[in-house]
């Protein structure tokens, strides 16, 4: 695969093992994700925290099972902001479900590996077109792996914002009669799940991004203001990570377009 594109605030975090698990509770708000006691694994989400997509992915990978979820956060997360080409793009969103659709086989407990999959399946479907992804049945497998993560684990901040976005996207493609009827898709519920996803985590920045890119979708121009204060708090917020950095740095492109 070609040399990755470099995080663009490089050297603005500097995570180590003991640093990530200090501040786990703070980094892992979002995902719910286990901490874990082992050294090398820590160092793999430092590298995470850091920007260092790359390295956290193969040190992941490097890891076997244990690894995985780091993996495939990794990968999903550079492939989301930092890829710019699409093919690729595509091709590592395709590579993450498949690692987590081999993991759910041998850890079938491991909520992360769920939200995994139909976070890479999402991303993917948004990229062939999300009509042209629920023709292929991928939308049914993101809501079914989503509603599975929010069962085992219902304070789940990110699976609720995923699957809010899901309602959303659906809606604004195929029509609340269609999105219903065919997809179980409800702007109510869509919008329900991003209000307890910031009622989790009220620092989410990602979840105030996506809250107000689904009330543009499924409200238009009546939900401008409330849409452009979102994207304005998630701009004003202060990023702990990388991750968050690309987060508040999409909501100030968002204030901009």
């Amino acid at each position: 695969m070609a040399k990755w594109t470099t995080f663009p605030f490089a050297g603005d975090y500097n995570f180590d093992a003991g640093s990530v698990r200090n501040q786990w509770a703070r980094l892992h708000a979002g995902d719910l994700e286990p901490l874990p006691d082992d050294p090398g694994l820590l160092q793999a989400w430092a590298y995470f925290h850091n920007g260092d997509f790359d390295k956290a992915m193969h040190l992941g990978l490097d890891m076997g099972l244990a690894g995985l979820n780091v993996a495939n956060k990794a990968a999903c997360v550079y492939a989301t902001y930092l890829e710019r080409q699409e093919a690729t793009r595509l091709a590592l969103f395709v590579e993450a479900a498949e690692r987590a659709e081999a993991q759910i086989k041998q850890q079938p407990d491991n909520v992360n590996a769920y939200y995994w999959r139909a976070y890479a399946l999402g991303r993917y479907s948004q990229g062939i077109s999300v009509a042209k992804a629920l023709a292929q049945g991928l939308g049914t497998r993101v809501k079914t792996d989503l509603e599975h993560v929010i069962q085992q684990q219902p304070t789940h901040p990110d699976a609720h914002i995923a699957l809010g976005s899901f309602h959303a996207e659906v809606i604004d493609k195929v029509g609340e009669l269609i999105g219903a009827m065919a997809y179980g898709a409800h702007k109510s519920t869509g919008l329900t799940l991003f209000q307890q996803a910031l009622k989790f985590n009220m620092a989410s920045t990602i979840g105030m991004v996506e809250y107000a890119r689904a009330m543009l979708m499924l409200d238009g121009d009546a939900m401008m203001q409330e849409a452009t204060r979102l994207y304005q708090q998630a701009a004003r917020t202060q990023p702990i990570d990388a991750m968050e950095r690309l987060d508040v740095e999409m909501a100030k492109a968002e204030l901009e377009d």
